[in-house]
């Protein structure tokens, strides 16, 4: 199984604090309980590939946590992901390290990067039934002011249409990016079917 998550910020006291208010009673218990989360789903065969800004902690530290996470896990690079620097960081314990990739997930095509792209490769790719297939899994705005605009500009993307390839047909323009923060999915990875779902749910729920 394949999972996808972003923005865990282990050690990272100000998201728990501060810009995420993530309300738990320490740093500590805030790793303790994404590392519970995690190991909750993911099994040691799987694979998980995190979407940037994993965390703050130095590279020992970081190296710990990870070795306690279960699952095969991948990384695309996040702006905090300063352990990458640090010369007691294990890169063996990640099967890459990238700044943006290109997957397929059941024949899907997904896009990978930390931050979002708006307009991303793939994007016009539909089956017969007009179903999507090409997504942008992403991270970096956590659900801030920034998530509200690339809600926003996803809900104008959807309603747009363009002429098909016929210059008769009018088609709308596909727009399929899921921020992959954390928090969305309770620090549990998810597969793509499942950010999906969890991505439907919250988007019915923005005003």
């Amino acid at each position: 199984m394949r999972y996808y998550i972003a923005d865990s910020h282990f050690f990272h006291e100000g998201m728990n604090n501060e810009m995420d208010k993530r309300g738990f009673s320490s740093v500590e218990e805030m790793n303790e309980y994404m590392i519970n989360q995690w190991n909750s789903r993911v099994n040691k065969r799987d694979d998980v590939i995190i979407l940037g800004d994993f965390s703050v902690g130095k590279g020992e530290e970081t190296n710990e946590i990870l070795r306690r996470l279960h699952g095969q896990k991948y990384l695309i690079e996040g702006n905090h992901d300063k352990f990458l620097n640090d010369k007691k960081f294990d890169r063996s314990l990640l099967k890459w390290i990238k700044p943006y990739e290109e997957l397929k997930d059941n024949k899907r095509k997904v896009v990978l990067s930390h931050y979002p792209i708006i307009c991303y490769n793939g994007q016009y790719r539909v089956g017969g039934e007009g179903d999507p297939r090409a997504y942008m899994l992403y991270g970096h705005v956590h659900d801030t002011m920034d998530e509200r605009l690339i809600n926003r500009f996803q809900n104008i993307t959807r309603e747009t249409t363009v002429i098909d390839r016929d210059g008769v047909t009018e088609k709308v323009i596909p727009c399929n990016m899921i921020n992959c923060f954390c928090m969305f999915s309770d620090y549990v990875p998810l597969t793509l079917d499942q950010w999906i779902e969890v991505d439907r749910k919250r988007r019915e729920n923005i005003v």
